[in-house]
């Protein structure tokens, strides 16, 4: 197989590598193509990818290119993992909501927006140049943020993707270490959107484990994702961390006004990690790519590229079109739920009614993200506005032109429409 990994420069792609190389026997593979338009890191992390490769006794050959279409040439599959801007956009939309009162995060809220504003008219591009140059039935991973807006844009444009996060494989690792079992013998009942998502059920060998966690060990896992335990009991299902920004939304923004942005903490270990890379004995992950974020996203490509090269049948969570799985959405919207790859595409788990307070903030967000796709595609204060003004953590008219102002000052750079 041969893999093309467009923004492979970023410092986190030694992580996908550490995982080939230990789980070659899942995904064999014979080329890895690391595209990005960094000549000096992406000549470091090619380096460094592999040394590793090397060391791990994996045949596999890494190469290093600027051009995209060599890059993505004759590619089986090609995975997207980019950042627009940078460690610098990053900060700027996880600090200028403060302004007008509002969390700053890079993919939910007005950051964003922001951020997806900026991303998708890129990847359509680099979707373009996949379809033409890679292989007719190669399949887009993507796992660029924020997932559900860009996986939404790629189907539109009638790309074969899929969008990937490694929040479910994240809850799949920790409840299999809560229960001392292998991880592949638990099952999630994961469902929502990308960053809105609930665990409505731990089922391990047939059995929902789930409510005893809640009877149990309520403390510890409201702990872990940093809500009231009052309200994971009330709810009855555990929130990902990301629900944080709806549930306490002005404790995260108090926080924010006094503690470093995640971008500033990223960009120091980001600096260690390049030092790292160009020594040309380091040949194993460094421990400081543990502080980088996106734990177990090696796992997540690995097992789903796997799985659409076997066609196995077992579910794994991935975002792709509803198509009635939740009534209440279009079918064209992206949802992510656990599916199987089946007949050449996904199939979705069939998802058992939400409740009414979890299907109106699904809803409320989804209203949202199909504003903001429609911007980011088509431009135009009057769509960002629209977006904006739709988030449930805006909604206010007035807040939302700040907002909107903000946006627009920030990342004019950026957008081809407003300059």
């Amino acid at each position: 197989m041969k893999l093309a990994i467009v923004g492979g420069g970023s410092t986190y792609t030694p992580e996908l590598i550490d995982g080939f190389a230990r789980l070659r026997d899942t995904l064999p593979l014979e080329e890895i193509r690391l595209v990005d338009p960094d000549e000096h890191r992406l000549a470091l992390v090619a380096g460094m990818s592999q040394r590793m490769l090397e060391h791990a006794g994996h045949p596999a050959k890494v190469i290093g290119t600027t051009d995209l279409v060599a890059g993505v040439a004759g590619a089986d599959a090609v995975l997207i993992q980019l950042r627009v801007g940078g460690q610098d956009a990053r900060h700027a939309d996880e600090t200028w909501p403060h302004q007008a009162g509002c969390i700053g995060q890079e993919t939910t809220g007005p950051g964003g927006l922001a951020k997806a504003l900026r991303t998708v008219p890129v990847v359509l591009r680099i979707a373009d140049v996949v379809r033409a140059h890679a292989k007719p039935d190669a399949w887009i991973v993507d796992f660029t943020n924020p997932v559900g807006i860009v996986t939404r844009a790629l189907l539109e444009a009638g790309h074969r993707a899929v969008g990937l996060c490694n929040v479910a494989i994240g809850f799949q690792r920790r409840f299999a270490s809560l229960f001392d079992v292998d991880h592949d013998r638990v099952r999630l009942g994961h469902v929502g959107l990308n960053h809105l998502t609930w665990e409505r059920s731990v089922v391990i060998d047939g059995a929902d484990r789930l409510p005893g966690l809640l009877e149990h060990r309520l403390g510890e896992l409201a702990g872990e994702v940093h809500l009231a335990p009052a309200l994971i009991a009330q709810l009855g299902v555990v929130p990902s961390y990301y629900l944080r920004y709806y549930y306490a939304h002005d404790e995260v923004l108090r926080e924010q006004l006094h503690e470093p942005t995640r971008a500033e903490a990223v960009r120091a270990i980001e600096r260690e990690l390049l030092e790292l890379y160009a020594d040309p004995a380091q040949h194993e992950k460094p421990a400081a790519l543990e502080g980088r974020g996106g734990a177990f996203y090696s796992e997540a490509a690995i097992e789903l590229l796997a799985a659409m090269r076997d066609g196995a049948s077992r579910s794994r969570v991935v975002n792709l079109r509803n198509d009635g799985v939740l009534p209440f959405l279009p079918d064209d919207h992206v949802i992510e739920v656990p599916a199987v790859f089946r007949d050449g595409g996904f199939v979705a788990d069939p998802v058992a009614p939400l409740p009414d307070d979890i299907r109106g903030l699904i809803s409320g967000v989804a209203g949202y993200e199909r504003l903001a796709l429609d911007a980011a595609v088509h431009g135009g204060r009057d769509r960002v506005l629209r977006a904006m003004r739709a988030h449930p953590l805006v909604l206010q008219h007035d807040r939302a032109e700040q907002l909107t102002d903000l946006l627009m000052a920030e990342n004019a750079p950026f957008l081809e429409w407003a300059r």
